[in-house]
């Protein structure tokens, strides 16, 4: 995965929200930042940390404002040189089931107001991670059911969230090598 300087991990601020699906952008990116001993601090719009994986330096990023609004950290990220080809999303993902993990390149936002939001500010040509969290029966029960805690065991939920990490960790330290 060609030199990532930035991962931005979506979900929506605050408590009520902590273990949810929608979050699972930020359940990511605090297993990373836990692994590789990055600290939180505020910083406009976001949460940052700041951590170093296979030589490189990489900035972990959690919106604070709600996913509608996630893109309001792009322009934070482009003042420091950092491109859209230089970030990783991590999102939960509708279209897969709960323990599948996915690499994607570009594409569009298909219906994710997190992913609108960013590619409204620098266009659809970042990698995304899409962390499988299922979808409803029903397509109405959409904005509810991305909101609620996961069905799935919180260890299940966790070993998830590893794997994710690994998976990341693993693309980071290959490309780094070739």
């Amino acid at each position: 995965m060609n030199t990532i300087k930035a991962i931005i991990g979506l979900g929506n601020p605050g408590p009520r929200f902590s273990f949810t699906r929608h979050n699972a952008g930020f359940l990511v990116l605090d297993a990373l930042a836990d692994r590789y001993y990055g600290t939180w601090q505020e910083k406009g719009p976001m949460e940052i940390a700041d951590i170093t994986i296979a030589d490189q330096r990489i900035l972990l990023i959690k919106p604070q404002t709600f996913m509608n609004e996630s893109g309001k950290v792009i322009p934070l990220l482009l003042k420091q040189g950092i491109k859209s080809e230089n970030i990783l999303v991590v999102h939960d993902e509708l279209e897969k089931l709960f323990g599948t993990l996915a690499f994607k390149a570009g594409g569009s936002h298909r219906g994710h107001n997190g992913l609108r939001s960013i590619i409204g500010v620098c266009g659809p040509e970042f990698k995304r991670l899409r962390f499988g969290i299922g979808r409803p029966e029903r397509k109405e029960d959409v904005a509810e059911y991305v909101l609620q805690k996961f069905d799935a065991p919180e260890d299940q939920v966790h070993g998830q969230v590893d794997q994710a990490v690994d998976m990341i960790e693993s693309a980071l330290t290959n490309s780094e090598k070739g």
